[in-house]
Parts: structure tokens; sequence; C-alpha cells
């Protein structure tokens, strides 16, 4: 029997000396272990040695994968030539293929296993001519090569380049906005007309550079940077600016600052010209929906692009306001509705009442194009499911606006009915005419009867006499009669009520007049004995005087 033993430095073919040893494995591992007692079981017919780490890891790949390799079908080859025997291999699915290729039995079972275990225990006394250290290095090459093969691993795709590059960009724009502003404010106390009229900051550090102090501006010819109204308008603001002067020192202390602003700058803009190439690269399909710089940042924020791609849709959504979500769980108030793709064009082209709508369609098809991005293959990667959906997310914010929903997907049969869901435009106003209320005149009742009756009449004039439907125009009549009667019972209630009213109102009047000249009376009769009592005290005093 042979024994086909892989390496991480080729293919080794041994011959097993004692069979017996195959069916008794449970203490094989006695016998291996000694160098010496593992060459009397097994002894080595052939070893396939690699040439390099690549055509290593094509053969593991194609073992992995249960195929047979171009270096192990010319190995096969070389041993099968000399004897046909049966051969003791690991994997079942490669033995498959090798019973399939050379038509020879293979065995691959526990004990097969347990055989194979001890002769890696004794690889290096029984592999003579490959040292220790060769075998180390080449199992630790194949292992990265191997680990970055299952992982799709590619130099083009690490998304590490771009944390780094949108962190270092956002620093920059920070950095940038510091140092304008101090350029400014240090070159207004000198020229402050100039900030004015320049709102560009690279024109404005420009134009600093060239003319220095405001004495320079009438000499120097600003027609590369400033277009003609605007250069007559800084030298005339020039002559009559209110200023104060400045020394050399201070203009060249300024320029160089103009200097290190333009040096960002242009660094700036090739920082973002790269990271719109990585993100390219890596995302296409999210940089179509949402852009470089917002997708560049849901990613830094994620940590990598497989970490996003595991995020749901809701997640997505409101990624990098989870202050404001926290915030909002807290206190029992509306959560956010968008976090970092607040930023996108298409939710800036939303009006306010659709923001929420388009972010939450936005953010579903991000996801999809996050997973697509993150674990497709290179080969595959292409930016047609990004431009699908950005076309599909145009086309329902542009239903949104106008109010229209149609059929956007195609798995609907139907176009999907607006009416539902929108609010008709037709008012319904109601007459104040059909509120009940009392008349301020009354109404006489023989100006209502003869009105109905004569209502009746001509109903019943107008229809042509027939002998089947004499007996519905009598009962027609009748109710219109027992119609007239009711209303004349509730105009005499009506009367009535009203009388009853009257009469209750000048029994009110006759009792108030009464009380009050009660009142009168009572207070007359109070006053009379007081007058006397004085009189009595008048007359008394007369006397004793």
């Amino acid at each position: 029997m042979l024994v086909l033993f892989e390496t991480a430095a080729g293919y080794a073919f041994f011959k097993l000396l004692d069979e017996k040893k195959l069916s008794k494995t449970e203490n094989l591992y006695n016998d291996f272990q000694s160098p010496e007692g593992a060459n009397q079981i097994v002894k080595l017919k052939h070893f396939e040695k690699f040439s390099d780490t690549t055509q290593a890891l094509a053969a593991t790949a194609a073992a992995v994968d249960g195929k047979l390799n171009k270096i192990l079908k010319k190995a096969l080859k070389k041993v099968f030539k000399e004897t046909q025997d049966e051969l003791l291999i690991a994997d079942a699915k490669l033995g498959n293929a090798i019973k399939d290729k050379f038509s020879v039995s293979c065995i691959s079972n526990n004990s097969v296993q347990e055989l194979l275990r001890c002769i890696r225990s004794q690889a290096e006394s029984l592999l003579s001519g490959l040292p220790q250290k060769e075998m180390a290095a080449m199992a630790l090459g194949l292992a990265h090569s191997l680990s970055r093969y299952k992982l799709k691993f590619s130099p083009d795709k690490v998304d590490l380049m771009i944390v780094q590059a949108i962190s270092l960009l956002d620093e920059l724009d920070k950095e940038l906005n510091n140092y304008i502003m101090r350029c400014r404010e240090w070159y207004g106390w000198h020229f402050p007309e100039l900030g004015k009229l320049l709102t560009d900051n690279v024109v404005f550090v420009k134009v600093i550079k060239l003319i220095g102090t405001r004495e320079n501006t009438t000499s120097t010819d600003l027609s590369d940077i400033l277009p003609e109204d605007l250069e007559e308008k800084v030298k005339e603001a020039a002559e009559l600016s209110m200023g104060t002067e400045i020394s050399e020192d201070d203009i060249l202390n300024i320029q160089k600052l103009c200097d290190q602003v333009l040096e960002i700058s242009n660094y700036r803009g090739q920082l973002y010209e790269y990271l719109k190439s990585r993100m390219m690269a890596i995302a296409p399909n999210v940089t179509i929906l949402l852009g470089e710089l917002v997708g560049a940042r849901l990613i830094s924020h994620a940590g990598s692009m497989l970490n996003l791609a595991k995020q749901p849709a809701s997640t997505v959504q409101i990624l990098g306001a989870e202050k404001a979500l926290f915030r909002a769980l807290k206190t029992h108030k509306d959560t956010p509705k968008y976090g970092l793709i607040y930023s996108s064009s298409l939710i800036a082209s939303a009006s306010v009442r659709n923001k929420g709508r388009i972010s939450r369609s936005l953010a579903a098809k991000t996801a999809l194009a996050c997973r697509f991005d993150a674990l497709s293959d290179s080969a595959d990667a292409n930016p047609e499911l990004g431009v699908e959906h950005r076309a599909k997310l145009e086309t329902r914010l542009r239903m949104l606006e106008e109010g229209n929903l149609r059929k956007i997907s195609g798995t609907a049969k139907a176009k999907a009915k607006f009416e539902k869901y929108q609010v008709k435009k037709e008012v319904l106003h109601y007459s104040a005419a059909n509120d009940v209320t009392v008349p301020n005149q009354k109404r006489k009742h023989e100006d209502v009867k003869p009105d109905i009756e004569e209502l009746a009449v001509e109903s019943v004039a107008e229809t042509p006499p027939k002998k089947k439907k004499k007996i519905k125009q009598e009962i027609e009549v009748q109710d219109i009669k027992e119609e007239v009667e009711f209303t004349e019972l509730a105009a005499e209630e009506n009367e009535k009520n009203l009388k009853k009213k009257k009469k209750k109102r000048q029994n009110e009047d006759v009792t108030e007049t009464l009380i009050q000249t009660a009142d009168a009376e009572d207070l007359c009769e109070e006053e009379a004995p007081i007058e006397k009592q004085k009189k009595k005290k008048k007359k008394s005093l007369h006397q004793d005087k």
C-alpha cells in the first residue's frame, strides 16, 4: 500500500511496510515514538517538491476543493508506473478524483487518519533532505497565502486606506479654515476692503501673495487671477482703503502664511483625487449612491467595509447620530431620521417633508450596495447595481415631489393607485340656511298649506294616469297630506310656546314692579319714626332753655 502525505514543501509518497499495523491503530503511536520505529513501518518512495509558494498555493487550493492539480497528476503518474497498489489518502473527495482518473482504489478512514498523524510527528526524520527551518518557513508562507486566497484578498481592496484618507481630509479642512481665517484677519488690518470683494479663499491668498502691500495694487497685473471687472474694483478699493500701514516684515510673514495655505490646498486636492479613485476601486456602488465623501465617512465610522456590510439598513440610516438617538430614547422624543447620509445629494435635493422617506429608501439601497461591494469578487465589482438603484431612487424622489406614485419595481403587476392616499381637493361647504332657528317673524299657516298641496297636485297632474299606478299615487297624496298636517301641528305648538313665554315675561315684569314699590314703602315707613324722634329732641331742648 502507498500513503499520500501532503506537506507545505510538496507531496510525499510512503510505502507501508507492515499492512497489519493499519488494522491495529490503537497503539500505533508507540511505534512512531522514535525515528527508527517509524522507518520500520513506512518508507519514503517518492517526493514531489513545490518550486515556489505560488505553486504550493495552487496545489493546496485544489486539494481543498477536492480536485487534482497538475503537480499531483505528474507525481501520481511517476508512482503508478512502477506499482498499482492501493492508495491511502486523507481526503475522500480527492481520493474519488484520483480513482476516476487513474482507476486506482483509494482508502480514507479513521485508521488512515491515525497513520498520517503518526507520520506527521516524525516528518523531519522520514523526509530526509529537508531541514526543519525550511519546512517551517514554507509552512508559514503557505498559511499566509492560503488565508489571503480564502478571504479573496487584494491589495487594491484595502479599506484601511480609505479610513486614513478621509480622516486626514477632514483634518486638512479644519487646518485650512483656521489658516485662512487667520490670514484674513491679519491682512484685514491693512486692506479690509479686499476680504469683502474676494470671497474665494484661494483667490484671496493668491492676490495677497502678488500685491503685498495695497500701494502695489495699481502697478500689479491681476488679470491672470481676477476678471477685469473685479480687478478694477480691487484697484479702486486700494486707493480709498481705510486700513492701517504695516511694515515689510509683516507682509513677508503674511505671504509665508499664504504659501502654506496654497500648499495645503494643493495637497488637499491631490488627496481628494486619491480618495475618489480608492472609493471607486473598493466600493463603486456605494460611491455612486452616496458620493465619495459620504461613503468614505460611513466606512470610517463603521471601522471597515466588512463591518458596514454587516449592519442593517436601519443602522446605516442613523449611523453618525448615536448621541441624538440615545438622547431621544432617554427623553422619550422622536428619534433622528438620518445620520451621515444626510449630506448625500439625494437627500439634499429632497423637500423637508420627503427627506425622511428618501433617507429610509437610500439606507436600504446602501446596505445592499455595501454587501455587494464587500463580499463580491474583485472581477465582479462593477457599478451597475449602484447605477440601477440610484435611478430608482431618483424616480421615487421625483414621484414623491410631484405627488404621484407609480410602479417603480418590476415585481408589481398593476400601477399603484394614489387615490387612496391622496387628499381630495374638493371642499364641501355647509350652507348656514340649513340650520333650524326660530324665525324673527311669524309664519302664517295659510302660506304653508297651499304650497305643499299645490306641489302634491302638480306632481299628481304631471304623472299620466295609469290604472296600475293609481294606488301608488293615492298613497303618495296621503303621505303629503300627513306631512302638511304634521307641519301645521308643529307650527301651532311653536305659537303656543311663544305665547306662554310672553306671559311669563309679563308676569315677571309685574312682580318686579311690585317688589320695587314694596321696598320704597318700607323705606318711607322706616324714615317716618326717625323724623318724629328728631322733632321730640328739638322740643325738649327748647324747653330746657
